[in-house]
């Protein structure tokens, strides 16, 4: 006799907002329905807040535009970006949801070497719900996959791992280039796919992106800010690279993980590098100030949590930056502006956890 089939419910099904900024129509959808249709979207309209943002049916959705913003943070809604996707923090704000994966509206379902869709999403659960080792490198990569293990000589007392509290995926296609090597590789395309999923070692910084990305909320999300980008301000494309210094020098502190690789997107669309490079400039000039500065910040103890650390990192950023551009000044005080924002928004229980520095 047969019996009927037990709904499978997708991981974290309950416990996870897919949080995605945008000026268009979400079209892009429909290709990830299988994969996303269960989960809630947070969805961030940038730009003119009088457009009509269409989203495919049977989806479930809040939808925030600039109004949405200033109606909700008041004064502090300063805080966020404008005409630049850096506004997608404000998605993570606002989410109540213990964890959050972010994608942008040009990348689309891509295929592993079988041909088979990569679901991208299951992939940054897995890598988020699956321990770190920022402290011991592991030659065989994640030894927490399927198929793999520890090596010979990696010590028993730290095979337990470390909480992961990001997972950054990468991109097939289009890739993440800044527009100086986009001007020089025009016609680049990447094509390599590398089944390989590692943690970032503690003391080394990598450039974040956050067109394919997951992390613990409640772990880090007070530092998963976008910083002061796009509209009014003198840089832009360097938001989601601030959060992820900002992010990593906590991670390191309070002794969390970070992990990298595997999942692939497909990155669809190639931004005008000349528009690009208006907007990167300085930024490319101030990083060989910027990443010193990040390499050499030494947190106090006494800072047992993100917003701690938080805080503090944002009193550094003006001591020890304010002298390349005012804009650092202006950004440090941004800084405490969200942190004052995300403590009205979330209550004491869904704040990060006091955690023992390492």
């Amino acid at each position: 006799m047969a019996h009927p089939s037990v709904p499978v419910v997708p991981a974290l099904k309950d416990e996870l907002d897919i949080v995605i900024p945008t000026i268009r129509n979400l079209d892009f959808l429909e290709q990830w329905r299988p994969f996303f249709q269960p989960y809630h979207l947070i969805i961030v309209q940038d730009g003119d807040p009088t457009k009509t943002i269409r989203v495919p049916d049977g989806f479930d959705y809040e939808l925030y535009n600039r109004n949405d913003v200033n109606r909700i943070l008041g004064p502090k809604a300063s805080c966020i970006s404008f005409k630049d996707s850096a506004c997608r923090c404000f998605g993570f704000l606002v989410s109540k949801k213990k964890y959050i994966f972010t994608i942008d509206d040009d990348c689309f379902v891509a295929k592993d070497p079988s041909g088979k869709d990569i679901n991208a999403l299951a992939q940054h659960i897995n890598n988020l719900l699956t321990p770190s080792t920022p402290f011991f490198f592991n030659t065989l990569y994640d030894p927490y996959r399927d198929g793999a293990d520890f090596v010979r000589g990696y010590p028993f007392s730290m095979r337990e791992g470390a909480p992961t509290a990001i997972s950054h995926g990468l991109w097939l296609n289009i890739p993440d280039y800044d527009a100086p090597t986009q001007l020089v590789k025009p016609l680049e395309r990447n094509s390599r796919y590398v089944d390989a999923v590692m943690t970032i070692p503690k003391g080394t910084l990598f450039p974040m992106c956050g067109m394919n990305l997951g992390f613990n909320r409640e772990l880090i999300g007070p530092a998963m800010y976008f910083g002061l980008m796009g509209d009014g301000q003198p840089i832009g494309r360097y938001d989601d690279m601030w959060a992820g210094w900002c992010a990593k020098v906590i991670c390191d502190h309070l002794g969390l993980g970070v992990k990298t690789g595997l999942p692939y997107i497909w990155h669809s669309k190639a931004s005008n590098p000349f528009v690009n490079l208006k907007k990167e400039y300085k930024g490319i000039y101030w990083q060989e100030d910027i990443i010193p500065f990040f390499q050499s910040v030494s947190l106090p103890r006494e800072c047992t949590t993100v917003q701690k650390c938080y805080v503090e990192l944002s009193k550094l950023v003006a001591e020890k930056l304010g002298h390349v551009d005012p804009y650092f000044q202006k950004l440090s005080e941004a800084m405490v502006t969200w942190i004052e924002a995300w403590d009205e928004l979330n209550t004491p229980s869904q704040a990060a956890p006091e955690t023992k520095t390492k």
